[in-house]
């Protein structure tokens, strides 16, 4: 999943990513609204956690400008205008949920997941074979083995799982499972391939298709 959080107070924004990041998302950050809709222009993401007084532009406008845009980004807003009129409004511009200040970190990552199943995807528990991917509680297990994978490994198996044995390049693994500050010329992904790979055990799982990327063999 790829978030990106929106909030003028950089210490409560760098907490919010930190925090998602720990739960297993790629997080970026903009702290006002103009670099939020710059961001978004080149840049796909499953949710945006948006604040709605932000600086340059406001959350509001940014709100709209996303809704009436191609993005498919569920939006959260986050705000201190927390009274019923602010909900309505809010709501009413096109955000798909609204949380006040202060809030409870937990609730966030709740409806940040909740938002983000609402969009087309895999089912909450995918088989393929003999492989088992539990997408709610972030467990792998194969032939009845569990799988510990990192958060990134985790990432780049859902993509390829989403994929439905086409293939998903280097370029878009980079994209939805790392952040923004990634470089982009770095092997990371081939090396996190491989280590999943070698987690997964045989027969293989995953393949290189030359000039395309890499997808999930047939299983029978």
């Amino acid at each position: 999943m790829r978030v990106l959080v929106v909030e003028d107070q950089k210490v409560l924004a760098d907490r919010i990513a930190e925090g998602l990041r720990d739960q297993g998302m790629a997080v970026d950050v903009a702290y006002d609204g103009a670099t939020a809709m710059e961001i978004t222009a080149f840049t796909g993401y499953d949710v945006i956690v948006l604040d709605r007084g932000l600086p340059r532009v406001h959350g509001d406008a940014v709100c709209a400008h996303l809704v009436a845009g191609p993005t498919t980004a569920r939006i959260l807003m986050l705000t201190a205008a927390a009274e019923v009129e602010d909900r309505v409004d809010g709501l009413n511009l096109g955000a798909d949920d609204y949380l006040g200040k202060p809030f409870a970190f937990a609730e966030l990552v709740a409806r940040v997941r909740a938002l983000a199943r609402r969009s087309p995807s895999a089912p909450p528990v995918v088989q393929r074979g003999d492989l088992i991917v539990d997408r709610v509680r972030r467990r792998v297990s194969r032939a009845g083995r569990p799988v510990v994978l990192t958060r990134k490994e985790f990432g780049v198996l859902e993509m390829l799982l989403a994929a439905d044995g086409g293939a998903v390049s280097a370029e878009e693994l980079l994209e939805h499972v790392w952040d923004i500050n990634i470089d982009p010329f770095s092997n990371t992904v081939s090396v996190t391939v491989s280590r999943l790979r070698r987690k997964l055990g045989g027969p293989p799982l995953i393949e290189t298709v030359i000039g395309s990327g890499y997808r999930l063999c047939d299983q029978p």
